[in-house]
């Protein structure tokens, strides 16, 4: 299997909410290291090409380019944990500040500061 790190942006296949199918959409790895070390699964927050609308835990990706994607693109605060074989490949990295901002984003969504 891939080895996936904090801060990849991979391709994943996502059960719809209604679970009446799937489909493949980006996403950023959140997850650390530590966490793959012990587990099989990742922590990723969903990545959305709708950028009219941004919520609690949403970050607008400033260098949505340089981190392998093709439209601009916002991270949302939606957080899954998956199994790391759901991702089917990976696309990019995050640039280091944009994942910082995810993070903080995260961490105000969670209630963690």
């Amino acid at each position: 299997m891939t080895d996936y790190s904090r801060g990849d942006v991979v391709l994943v296949s996502f059960v719809f909410s209604d679970e009446t199918g799937e489909r493949q959409r980006p996403a950023v790895i959140v997850s650390s290291e530590a966490y793959h070390r012990s587990r099989q699964e990742a922590v990723i927050a969903a990545i959305t090409s709708r950028t009219d609308r941004i919520l609690v835990g949403d970050h607008l990706i400033t260098d949505w380019q340089g981190a392998g994607l093709l439209f601009p693109s916002v991270a949302t605060g939606i957080i899954r944990t998956i199994k790391r074989g759901m991702i089917a490949r990976k696309l990019g990295t995050m640039p280091l500040a944009d994942m910082k901002k995810i993070e903080s984003n995260l961490r105000d969504a969670l209630g963690l500061k």
